[in-house]
């Protein structure tokens, strides 16, 4: 009787590490293989009157992550070169002493943006959020997504997914600790089969509000 139990409880969890792993790696494969096509450089992306700037956190200073500073550097690149004409950058503020998007905007002034084409989105606390809101608030039709590769396939989905029709191009302006990567690229494994989740079944609703289109 005791071997029976425990020939069951082994292909139980034989069965239910089958099932984790198949559920983490189609939702990864899925994104991967159609993000490929709308993967570019600063140099060869298509104009796009926007581009979306993700979150990454902040330091103690209030000054942008390593991982942030390289979006951000990226963006105002596409911007100096003519490839963009606004930049919408969006991150969490939901505490009184975290301000991403303020935190970016300083970075992107630093780097010479001009103010008036930086556009603030307070409530992007995840890409889910980010991509609802840049066509549900901010009007957003086509954009260039800006983050690093390991982000990028995962953005470009739900940007595609949410009603903004998107290309990426690869933060790569600052070296990153591979440990650091490979942190970030673990995580994306969990968030991707996420990602697929909130926009095949779940589609939850993030923070909302009266529309702020950027171009009228």
């Amino acid at each position: 009787m005791l071997r029976k139990v425990l020939k069951f409880l082994q292909r139980l969890a034989l069965f239910l590490s089958l099932f984790a792993i198949l559920g983490l790696l189609l939702p990864k494969l899925f994104v991967e293989l159609s993000s490929t096509r709308q993967t570019y450089t600063v140099d060869s992306v298509p104009h796009a009157r926007v581009a979306i700037v993700f979150g990454a956190g902040l330091l103690r200073d209030g000054s942008p992550t390593a991982v942030l500073k390289d979006r951000v550097n990226t963006a105002a690149q596409l911007y100096q070169q003519g490839k963009v004409d606004k930049l919408l950058m969006s991150g969490d503020n939901r505490f009184v002493d975290y301000n991403e998007p303020e935190g970016m905007r300083q970075y992107a002034l630093a780097l010479g943006v001009p103010d008036e084409d930086i556009v603030l989105d307070y409530a992007g606390r995840r890409t889910y959020d980010t991509c609802y809101r840049a066509s549900a608030i901010f009007q957003v039709e086509s954009a260039i997504v800006v983050t690093q590769n390991f982000h990028l396939p995962r953005a470009l989905f739900l940007c595609n997914a949410l009603g903004v029709t998107a290309n990426g191009v690869e933060a790569n302006t600052i070296y990153i600790r591979k440990v650091y990567r490979l942190i970030w690229s673990v995580r994306e494994w969990l968030a991707t089969a996420q990602a697929v989740w909130d926009v095949c079944v779940l589609k939850p609703l993030p923070v909302l509000g009266a529309p702020e289109p950027i171009f009228y």
